[in-house]
């Protein structure tokens, strides 16, 4: 019997200790800070980033140019050209030189299981809005709500797996997410920007404004006009100036945004010194505007900054909705059009890369042929993908740049003959129907039609009647809102950490919603569960094998005809600021910069050196010219006047 009781209570012993180790599994973690996969790097303790200079000084005046106009300060709603300058803060905020890693900001700590199924954030007491107010779970909440019914579409879509937020304490707010293993929704909450539900409880939220909104940040808005110039100010008692995410950041005493209607006439500011600082995004530009005295003198700095973020696609993008591009075999057909090596050497003066994969510039680019892990993945669909993928590695046409690729056209010309298409009196026709093959590039800026006209050339050389209609912005948004185009340039931005946004970019889900960002219209069963794998990927090596896997997938439907990417940032600023040593994979940016009084003094110094030496060197010779003017003046009089009495005499 005593036996029997030993051998019941180890039992017992073993079921507690098993229930006490299962416990101890499903225990929530408290963190300072969470990453998409591993351990931040930065622990509890740390006192800054390793990229900012945290004794940095703080002062002076950074003025930008934005390209545009602005009607309103509310920026998350669909109406309405928002301005810059509004300062909200999130729950969590990012590091620059990690894959995927938040921090807490108005959130000290954040909870979350091994699943990832919820998410608790708890509150710092120091956070406050602009008016002294507290930042409350109330904010929080009401902040999720109101983003989801009334803001921008894409808040639905990015929000869509959050099924429930509550109040579980008096700093303390949980959010349930729809799905376990979704390691990104918690980080995906933290970037939720927290609104004061008690200045706008007083207003229309879906209303467009130009009252600057009660914001938490380290800047507020001191003066504006509309349509022409916003100045931001640093709010002298930010409550978050001394945490550790924000040390050596935010240094300006004051940021001007003035606002500019054409590139060209920006960068004659930026040379006049109207503005500081300016990132090019003209290769031409780049190459020939800027050989200028300030230049060459070094107080107008041009440098090119290497980076290793993702670069993501640009491309000429196809409408799958539309019926002529349903056929992939069209689709790649037109991609042997675009000479991307005549443009390279004539347009951008060699300073592009060719882009071939969703993901160019890192680690998560597909390259080569399929193996290991990636090979593994996409066997299983073997059979519904194309056997291409196995066998030959993805290669963008390329020509010799000459302008005249007859043996691309000769390569498009046989896929366009496979899809059913022929030329008949110089047109290229449906064998079938005999409709003509014609379609619409949609442009909104002037700039890229130099880019888009040759591409025209080549494909009428097909017999393609391919028209270039360029239109406002507002026109522009609405069409792609409502799917009304044929082919337009777009871009998919990437970060080193893809997960829920690839929703929004390619699953039949995301096809045809306006609130998505699936333009080409992808429903593709394949790219919709390899999405899915991504988003659930335990850890960093299965992230990138499932990530490559998808761009193979992707590129092998030929939805669009990749572009071009820069692996270099073009900046241009005037010499009067500093800037840590350290500079992170993703580049610089000028919320590290500061404003270095003693560059700024030589530079002004220098500056005015140059135009008393340049006024001196004018004035002898303004003083010639007058009296050169003179003389000829005085000349041309007596002239006249014997012509005049010849005349008389006559």
């Amino acid at each position: 019997m005593s036996g029997q009781r030993q051998i019941i209570g180890l039992l017992l012993i073993t079921i507690l200790s098993a229930l006490s180790s299962s416990s101890a599994l499903a225990a929530p973690r408290v963190m300072h800070a969470i990453a998409m996969h591993g351990a931040p790097k930065y622990g509890p303790g740390f006192t800054h980033f390793d990229y900012v200079r945290p004794d940095a000084p703080r002062g002076g005046t950074m003025r930008l140019a934005v390209n545009g106009t602005f009607d309103s300060f509310n920026s998350f709603i669909p109406r309405g050209n928002p301005g810059a300058g509004t300062s909200i803060e999130t729950l969590l905020t990012s590091s620059a030189d990690e894959p995927f890693t938040e921090y807490g900001l108005i959130a000290e700590s954040l909870e979350v299981p091994d699943d990832r199924s919820w998410v608790i954030f708890t509150l710092r007491r120091e956070a406050r809005w602009h008016d002294g107010k507290p930042i409350t779970v109330d904010d929080v909440i009401w902040s999720l709500q109101t983003l989801k019914t009334k803001g921008q579409p894409f808040y639905r879509f990015y929000y869509g797996s959050v099924v429930g937020v509550e109040k579980v304490g008096p700093r303390r707010v949980k959010f349930t997410f729809s799905e376990k293993g979704n390691r990104e929704l918690p980080l995906i909450v933290g970037q939720l920007p927290i609104l004061p539900k008690h200045y706008w409880e007083t207003r229309d939220f879906e209303r467009t404004t130009l009252e600057p909104p009660l914001g938490s940040g380290p800047y507020r808005i001191a003066s504006f006009e509309p349509g022409r110039y916003i100045i931001s100010e640093r709010v002298k008692d930010y409550w978050g100036k001394d945490l550790a995410v924000n040390k050596g950041q935010d240094n300006f005493a004051r940021i001007r945004y003035d606002y500019y209607r054409d590139d060209t006439v920006i960068r004659q500011a930026l040379k006049a010194g109207e503005i500081d600082f300016r990132e090019e995004n003209q290769a031409k530009a780049w190459a020939l505007d800027y050989d200028v005295p300030a230049v060459r003198n070094g107080w107008l700095k041009k440098e090119e900054i290497r980076h290793y973020s993702p670069t993501g696609m640009q491309a000429f993008v196809y409408n799958t909705r539309r019926e002529i591009f349903k056929d992939w075999r069209v689709r790649k057909a037109l991609s042997y059009a675009f000479d991307f090596e005549w443009a390279n050497k004539n347009l951008f003066f060699g300073q592009y890369t060719r882009t071939e994969s969703y993901f160019s510039n890192s680690e998560l680019a597909a390259r080569g042929l399929p193996s290991g892990k990636e090979l593994e993945i996409l066997e299983r669909y073997r059979g519904r993908i194309p056997e291409e993928i196995f066998t030959t590695p993805f290669k963008a046409p390329s020509t010799d740049g000459s302008g005249w690729p007859r043996d691309n056209l000769r390569t498009a010309f046989t896929l366009l003959e496979q899809a059913g298409w022929v030329v008949r009196d110089m047109k290229l026709v449906n064998v079938h129907t005999g409709k003509a093959f014609e379609f619409e590039i949609l442009l909104v800026s002037p700039a890229f039609e130099r880019i888009v006209l040759p591409f025209v050339r080549n494909l009428k050389r097909l017999g393609i009647d391919a028209r270039v209609r360029l239109v406002d912005q507002s026109q522009y948004i609405n069409r792609l809102r409502s799917f009304d185009f044929d082919m337009f340039v777009a871009g998919w931005g990437e970060s080193e950490s893809p997960g829920n946004e690839q929703r929004s970019f390619w699953t039949s889900a995301a096809a045809d919603s306006p609130a998505a960002r699936n333009y080409a219209g992808i429903k593709n069963p394949v790219i919709d569960e390899l999405v899915e794998l991504v988003i659930k990927a335990p850890d960093r090596e299965s992230l990138v094998a499932r990530t490559r896997a998808l761009d193979r997938v992707l590129l092998s439907g030929y939805y669009v005809v990749p572009n071009w990417h820069l692996r270099m940032q073009r900046i241009l600023y005037w010499d009067k600021f500093s800037r840590p040593q350290v500079t992170p994979r993703t580049g610089t940016s000028i919320s590290y910069w500061w404003f270095d009084e003693t560059k700024a003094a030589r530079l002004e110094a220098e500056r005015s050196a140059e135009s008393r030496v340049v006024n001196k060197a004018r004035t002898p010779g303004l003083g010639l010219t007058l009296a050169g003017l003179l003389g000829i003046g005085v000349v041309g009089f007596f002239v006249l006047r014997r012509v005049w009495r010849r005349m008389g005499t006559t």
